[in-house]
């Protein structure tokens, strides 16, 4: 039986995660109130600002930045795409 979490961003009770995906607090916050639904998006929207944006993930600054935005994902206003994103035509 999977565990439970009351989802802060699809603001329902949904499976959550296995374990923890990230370090440190904000690791710990999202184990305890994201579901793997919510998580999946996140990834799906990572992957996006590290294309549109051309990141490195080893590089710090860009680390950096997307922590942040995985922060404003979850529990702040929204992470937004950038200016003039058009997502690819289905």
């Amino acid at each position: 039986m999977s565990r439970l979490v009351q989802c802060v961003l699809l603001k329902r009770e949904a499976p959550g995660l296995d374990r923890a995906p990230y370090p440190g607090e904000l690791g710990q916050r999202i184990y305890e109130q994201v579901s793997k639904e919510a998580w999946s998006r996140w990834i799906t929207h990572q992957t996006m600002l590290m294309n549109e944006y051309r990141l490195t993930p080893v590089e710090p600054k860009a680390r950096k930045f997307l922590e942040a935005e995985m922060e404003k994902f979850f529990f702040g206003p929204g992470s937004k795409a950038p200016e003039g994103f058009k997502p690819p035509a289905s």
